[in-house]
């Protein structure tokens, strides 16, 4: 079955992996609007609602949303604190050098781009961020988990990602992420090809057998060529 689609994950796929402490990440935000003495208790209240939800997105499947996150910390934010959380993110958001390319060559050969993310990030910021880099444009479609009811294994969120793209034939779409519970065995459950584009602190699923493995989205090619 030729490739009529290659749905990709964000972060850590298109975007590069990064580590970040994501505790010290909500204290820089909070030191920007808050008396000193305030920033460790919201800060860490902010934190927990963020690793509760991620959580029940892991093990419920549930999506979650920032204004959920904020309600679930007892935090009112201002425009001035989420403007500084988008900027406190922004170098840890940058497009990987060789996507644009790869995104190009996939729509020459006649083959939808879409993407899928888990995120608790508004649609706005996600094409903001395309947009800054330039891929937003490359883009037949895209599904992020704060705008439907489930996140990635769940089925439901494959076959949402599917119809952005206009697709409906699984077996002729591809997808392409770092993790192996969320990304490739969600993805082949669904009855989607499952690409691994493997980093050394993502948990492994023994059961998650992608079809392909590559170090680099440079190498996504040869094997949308070879399937089709």
């Amino acid at each position: 079955m030729a490739v009529s689609a290659v749905i990709f994950d964000w972060g850590g796929t298109l975007t590069p992996w990064h580590d970040i402490e994501l505790g010290d990440m909500w204290r820089r935000i909070c030191s920007a609007h808050l008396e000193p003495d305030e920033v460790e208790q919201v800060a860490t209240a902010l934190l927990d609602a963020e690793m509760e939800l991620w959580r029940r997105g892991r093990d419920e499947h549930r999506s979650a949303t920032l204004d959920e996150l904020f309600a679930l910390a007892g935090v009112e934010p201002t425009e001035a604190l989420l403007a500084t959380q988008f900027e406190t993110w922004a170098p840890h958001t940058l497009i990987d050098p060789a996507a644009p390319g790869l995104l190009r060559a996939l729509r020459d050969r006649g083959i939808k781009v879409g993407v899928l993310s888990n995120t608790m990030w508004s649609r706005d910021w996600h094409e903001r961020i395309f947009a800054r880099d330039g891929v937003l444009d490359l883009l037949d479609g895209a599904v992020y988990s704060s705008e439907i009811p489930w996140t990635k294994p769940h089925a439901e969120a494959f076959r949402a990602a599917m119809a952005a793209v206009g697709a409906d034939d699984p077996s002729a779409c591809v997808f392409v992420g770092d993790r192996p519970y969320d990304d490739i065995h969600g993805a082949k459950s669904a009855g989607l090809r499952g690409v691994l584009v493997p980093n050394s602190t993502v948990p492994a699923w023994d059961t998650a057998t992608p079809d392909a493995t590559i170090d680099g989205l440079s190498d996504l090619l040869l094997h949308i060529d070879r399937w089709s």
